[in-house]
């Protein structure tokens, strides 16, 4: 998928960016044909979920699909997703507030647009993964051989 080819549908209610995270970008390209086992994912929204996270489990707007993005909920943000995002800040310099205050300042499709030109490899087009930082379409090596951007399966 090139970076053009990012549907709305991709955006989770929590503003991740699905296209962006590991288990989405190992599912696109079929990693685990090259030796990793890790899981596939293809989007909250993709997937027939409302949410993925726990999000979705303690919120009965987001579970039930009465509310698109978190962003449209009065008790936003919510302790849930305060603690997503600080989780996200630290580890990988992303804010799932900040994404869903610009898609509640400037619309989904703006949003996108900028996500593409923050994200995008100079060297192929193609999105760097948020969890590591790589790009996965030029670097696979690297990940084969860096133990230190290998998946952490506590996201």
């Amino acid at each position: 998928m090139k970076i053009k080819d990012i549907e709305k549908d991709i955006i989770a209610p929590c503003g991740m960016n699905c296209s962006l995270c590991i288990a989405f970008i190992f599912n696109k390209y079929d990693l685990n044909k090259k030796g990793f086992h890790k899981k596939y994912c293809t989007g909250c929204i993709a997937r027939g979920k409302n949410c993925t996270f726990a999000l979705g489990e303690k919120c009965d707007l987001i579970a039930t699909g009465k509310i698109r993005f978190c962003y449209e909920c009065n008790k936003f943000p919510c302790d849930g997703l305060k603690r997503l995002d600080k989780r996200y800040k630290t580890k990988y310099n992303l804010s799932m507030i900040d994404n869903l205050n610009c898609i509640k300042e400037d619309g989904v499709e703006q949003f996108i647009k900028k996500e593409m030109q923050k994200w995008k490899c100079k060297t192929c087009g193609e999105l760097i993964c948020c969890h590591n930082g790589l790009c996965l379409n030029c670097h696979i090596d690297t990940l084969q051989k860096n133990k230190k951007h290998h998946y952490d399966s506590s996201i």
